[in-house]
């Protein structure tokens, strides 16, 4: 951000969160441009990162599609005129009301979790007198290097169904009379930036389509979900994450049959590091052992530091002082997990400075 955006942030009241939309625009252009040498992948935007009503029309017009994980969500993918037949709807609890809002608007797949969902839904979209298209979600037990609070493919977290339930899913799924079964989907995780952990869920996915051709079922779509992150150390350095790596490692890695079509969900890395939470320092209080730089947003802002321990950048874009002190950076709610950052160097601050928190564009505003 420039010396004028910075400039007319001091009129504005503070917390709130600030949007580049010329970052989120080449960020959409670099994946429209990767995806775009690939005739078999999809791109679904995850609504669950940022759900701002100004930012998904900019997507939507992009191309992408969507991916909900709420009814709410689903209604903002129709506000923002992402195509019906372009919407997931994943998630692992699922309300009657919210599988007969999907229903009504014959969205593209239902990614389910479990037999009794599945059950649900034929039930359902039995009283509607409606198909839902289904994609049973695998859990492949293939571990992401990321925080255990965010690792969603092994055996022991909640999501999906186990692999060695797969074939008894899927003949289930053929069998009811209200779905069509088109396809698997997987997601190990979020924020992986080892692009192997991508590799071992292709050959994950290659070992089972291998297998469950053996028994004479063909899978039309594979969604591979997403989980690429974004670099939280250097944001500025690294603005657009290197979605070449992870498009590639799946054209690579994936043995796909004739026709078949990949899907992805990525949400971090879409809306990630064009977002910024903007603060203000209160007070700069002397503690017995350190220095509290207090600002007026708190983990009801962002709360990713206290619930799991993420590290933000952090800028003091108000002050223009060459020397330097360590600050732990706080917030003002009664709790003393609400914290940002511990022992931070910036530059020295006073009451009034404004506080840049970096790569809040998701989990941010939305949590």
């Amino acid at each position: 951000m420039n010396a004028t955006t910075i400039s007319a942030f001091q009129s504005l009241e503070t917390p709130f969160y600030y949007y580049d939309k010329s970052l989120l625009q080449s960020t959409l252009k670099t994946i429209q441009d990767e995806v775009s040498q690939y005739d078999d992948f999809h791109v679904h935007y995850a609504i669950k990162a940022n759900a701002n009503p100004q930012l998904l029309p900019l997507i939507a017009q992009a191309g992408l599609g969507a991916d909900c994980v709420s009814g709410g969500e689903i209604q903002r993918a129709l506000d923002a005129h992402f195509p019906a037949n372009q919407i997931v709807f994943a998630g692992v609890g699922k309300t009657d009301k919210e599988i007969l809002l999907a229903l009504e608007h014959d969205i593209f797949s239902f990614n389910v979790e479990s037999i009794p969902e599945l059950l649900v839904i034929n039930e359902l979209a039995q009283q509607v007198n409606k198909i839902a298209n289904v994609c049973l979600r695998i859990n492949p037990n293939v571990g992401a290097h990321t925080h255990t609070h965010i690792v969603t493919g092994l055996a022991e977290n909640k999501f999906g169904i186990p692999l060695a339930d797969t074939e008894h899913a899927i003949h289930l799924a053929e069998q009811l009379p209200n779905i069509e079964f088109i396809g698997l989907h997987f997601h190990i995780g979020s924020q992986i930036l080892n692009i192997s952990d991508f590799t071992a869920l292709a050959k994950r996915i290659n070992e089972l389509q291998e297998h469950l051709e053996g028994q004479g079922v063909t899978i039309k779509n594979i969604n591979v979900g997403g989980g690429l992150g974004i670099d939280y150390a250097n944001p500025e350095q690294t603005p657009i994450p290197d979605f070449k790596a992870y498009f590639a490692t799946f054209a690579e890695t994936l043995i796909l049959r004739e026709n078949q079509q990949v899907h992805f969900e990525l949400g971090r890395s879409v809306v990630g590091q064009m977002g910024t939470l903007i603060a203000r320092t209160i007070f700069v209080k002397k503690g017995t052992n350190k220095k509290f730089c207090i600002i007026d947003a708190g983990m009801s802002d962002l709360i990713r530091p206290s619930l799991y321990g993420a590290v933000h950048k952090v800028k003091n874009i108000s002050s223009a002082s060459p020397e330097t002190r360590k600050y732990d950076v706080v917030g003002p709610i009664c709790e003393s997990s609400d914290v940002f950052v511990k022992d931070y160097e910036m530059p020295e601050t006073h009451r009034g400075d404004l506080i840049a928190i970096m790569s809040a564009g998701a989990y941010g505003e939305v949590m």
